[in-house]
């Protein structure tokens, strides 16, 4: 029925659904009957350059990948399969996971602090649930600072005072992504916002800095560890296809 009633709108004028700044959004993608896709970022402040590897293959191009590398989407198969990350010198292996990809979704891999000197891959499936005429940005939060609790992530307007208002993504645990993996990311209009991150459950501000979000973005945010120092954090925004490394945010409190 949701596949039917998306057909049915794909009367609408086409031009709506590919508005600037979205990366690669097509129509295939908003139908649920695209290839799956994956893409792969580096969130290790000051780890090695990697590969990526889908069994015993690179995949997607990722070698030799530094730190706020974020590849493009690329596609995959449905076939479940391992993807492996291997320093590009030594070949060794800090992470995989073995997963099975969706047609119409999306899927996110991201190599990430462990604790103490470990690696982790994390794997977020984006149901990618977007209707045919939206242009709304999608943003999710994933906590990687190993320093840090819990947190809040507030995305509000300029003048919006936090006390006022709850968190957009409340209590973000670390190695965990807000909304959830396999839940659809979060709607945000295009525009001028503050991006604040609290420790969860207080209004006790950790990072602050101006974001801007634009049309039709996928948009990822991890806050990472600044230093060793609790609760000292930055924050890498990744925007998929952007044909640009991920940004790396500074506190600006």
């Amino acid at each position: 029925m949701k596949l039917m009633h998306k057909i049915l709108l794909a009367a609408a004028p086409v031009f709506l659904i590919t508005a600037c700044g979205g990366g690669d959004d097509s129509l295939d993608d908003r139908l649920d009957i695209a290839d799956p896709k994956v893409r792969f970022v580096h969130a290790i402040p000051a780890g090695p350059n990697v590969d990526l590897y889908r069994n015993t293959a690179i995949v997607g191009g990722v070698t030799n990948a530094p730190y706020r590398y974020a590849s493009n989407y690329f596609v995959v198969d449905t076939a479940p399969a391992d993807y492996i990350v291997r320093t590009t010198v030594g070949s060794v292996e800090v992470g995989r996971i073995n997963f099975n990809p969706t047609r119409g979704n999306k899927h996110t891999l991201i190599a990430v602090p462990g604790d103490a000197t470990t690696t982790n891959l994390l794997h977020i499936n984006d149901p990618y649930d977007k209707q045919l005429t939206a242009n709304n940005a999608r943003v999710r939060v994933v906590n990687a600072s190993f320093n840090a609790t819990n947190v809040d992530v507030y995305l509000t307007g300029p003048t919006v005072d936090i006390a006022t208002v709850g968190p957009n993504f409340a209590a973000a645990g670390f190695r965990t992504a807000v909304p959830a993996s396999s839940a659809n990311s979060i709607d945000f209009t295009a525009g001028a916002y503050v991006l604040r991150v609290t420790t969860a459950g207080t209004k006790s501000v950790i990072f602050s800095a101006p974001l801007n979000v634009a049309t039709n973005a996928d948009l990822l945010l991890l806050t990472l560890p600044q230093s060793l120092a609790v609760n000292d954090v930055k924050v890498l925004s990744v925007v998929s296809d952007s044909g640009q490394p991920s940004t790396e945010i500074l506190n600006q409190p």
